[in-house]
């Protein structure tokens, strides 16, 4: 049942890629679409038959594969797997449905397009250490290839830089899962989460820090983020919208996954480090995305700020925020992906990304009224306003990690107000005042009318736009899916959280959380 999830996808993939005789980019774009469609509808048949009270990995696959390794093909879906999944899916159809109909060796770009969806897949589903490291190191080729081929000016240089890092990041994965199972005398790389309860604290705290610095690549954390501006900048709307939406997350998903759930007590001691780490990280993106003037890499700026949230929400390890981080994984999900479309829809149609010289867009009559707007309402999404996704996870994060590690969790806070500092800048800069494109050296053109957005741009924004303010109206539609598997990873670090007053598990967290004041 699981490995449709990771086959489908892959061999729509090979079938456009290889199949013989002409297939013109019309018909591979709708592969793709029915692909992706199908593995989403399958997804709901797995999520109708998932259990909510079983914390433990569900529909589980296991084919023993190299057994001299310790490697076999053993998958498993859980509450923090599951919501990922989803959105990996989504917004592969988002990507699909926004990609330029004209653009060159269409089938190379859908087949890689399918690859990389189905390589992710098999990323989050992974119950066994080396199989996860084989699909993620598995869809770093099909994204150096779309950033190489159908990215911007500079997109050598993008690919390679992001092929560089992420390929250390994966040696020092693998270096981290070779010695915990050479140092526990394992025979096999399946996941358990009691495989370093017996080694000494010195081993586990080598182990996870290079879990940390590889994951941290991925997230990407300070300092190790310069490779996703850069990729972001040169790469194409719809792979910019996958990197951040999608991506990005393989790096949190590890380090809740491997790092909070397999080094419990090493996590435990590095905790207040991982915490104040999480605060450098995102008071750097938002004060670096403040400083930008393309908007392209001001959102990519602030994906660095949002994602230190994870980090401080599992250095605390309580309930709720570690509900806290698969919250924030989904909201950053659909809110950057509706930010880099709407920017995407803005420099298609005026053919600049530039603040110092858009003005006006608002307007009315003869600007972009509709991508206004959805811009006003992913901005107000990213910066924690009431009724959006956005609030919620923060609020998730915030509560949850507050009384473990107050002083970091306030200074976090000042990052969420500095991302409303830099949207604004944004929102105003760009879509408010008289309407006008600068040229350099020139004046503006006081009688722009700018052509029309096509419903083809509008779907996929309408669509992230209904969810994201769906889950800030009912949250419970995605943390009931996740609480009971984060139960059981805060479970060894109940002595840490015992002052907490949520440590021990309810029937609903989400709902006691909302309901009791704050301490």
């Amino acid at each position: 049942m699981l490995s449709l999830l990771i086959l489908v996808p892959m061999l729509g993939g090979l079938a456009i890629g290889f199949w013989p005789g002409q297939i013109t980019a019309f018909s591979a774009k709708v592969i793709g679409h029915v692909t992706l469609g199908l593995t989403l509808l399958w997804l709901g048949v797995l999520a109708s038959q998932f259990n909510l009270t079983n914390p433990d990995f569900q529909f589980e696959e296991l084919l023993v594969w190299v057994e001299p390794l310790g490697l076999s093909y053993r998958l498993g879906l859980d509450g923090l797997s599951l919501p990922l999944l989803v959105i990996n899916s989504l917004l592969g159809l988002v990507a699909l449905y926004s990609s330029d109909p004209q653009l060159h060796r269409p089938r190379l770009y859908y087949a890689l397009m399918l690859v990389m969806n189905g390589a992710v897949a098999g990323a989050f589903l992974s119950a066994n250490l080396l199989l996860f490291f084989i699909f993620y190191e598995l869809e770093l080729i099909p994204l150096y290839l779309l950033i190489a081929i159908w990215g911007g000016a500079r997109r050598g240089y993008a690919a390679t830089k992001f092929l560089i890092y992420t390929a250390l990041s994966g040696v020092l994965i693998l270096g981290a899962f070779l010695g915990l199972v050479w140092l526990s005398g394992q025979t096999t790389f399946n996941y358990d989460r009691q495989m370093a309860s017996a080694l000494p604290l010195m081993q586990q705290t080598i182990l996870l820090v290079a879990l940390l610095i590889g994951f941290g690549i991925k997230v990407p954390l300070f300092p190790f983020h310069t490779w996703l501006p850069d990729a972001h900048v040169e790469a194409s709307t719809p792979v910019s919208v996958l990197l951040a939406g999608v991506l990005l997350k393989l790096g949190t998903y590890g380090l809740v996954r491997f790092g909070l759930g397999l080094f419990p007590t090493a996590w435990m001691s590095l905790a207040p480090i991982l915490a104040t780490w999480a605060v450098v990280s995102i008071l750097y993106g938002s004060l670096a995305a403040i400083a930008q003037n393309d908007m392209k890499k001001m959102v990519a700026y602030s994906s660095i700020g949002h994602m230190g949230y994870v980090l401080l929400a599992a250095a605390a390890s309580t309930p709720v925020s570690i509900v806290g981080t698969v919250f924030q994984m989904v909201s950053h999900g659909l809110i950057s992906g509706l930010l880099f479309l709407l920017v995407g829809v803005v420099y298609q149609t005026t053919g600049t990304r530039d603040l110092t010289q858009l003005r006006g867009l608002l307007n009315p009559e003869r600007g972009l009224p509709f991508v206004g707007s959805l811009m006003i309402l992913g901005v107000m999404a990213s910066a924690g306003i009431p009724g959006m996704a956005g609030f919620i996870s923060e609020f998730l994060v915030f509560r949850g990690s507050f009384l473990i590690f107050p002083v970091q969790t306030l200074l976090s806070m000042v990052g969420s107000g500095l991302t409303a500092v830099y949207f604004l800048l944004l929102v105003n800069r760009a879509f408010f005042g008289r309407l006008a494109i600068r040229e350099v050296s020139q004046t503006p053109q006081p009688d722009l009318d700018l052509p029309p957005v096509t419903w083809r741009d509008r779907v996929p924004a309408l669509g992230l736009a209904a969810l994201i303010v769906a889950l800030g109206l009912q949250p419970n539609w995605l943390a009931r899916w996740s609480e009971h598997t984060t139960l059981v990873l805060h479970q060894p670090y109940q002595v840490q959280a015992r002052a907490w007053p949520f440590a021990l598990p309810s029937p609903s967290l989400l709902a006691d959380t909302l309901r009791s004041p704050l301490p």
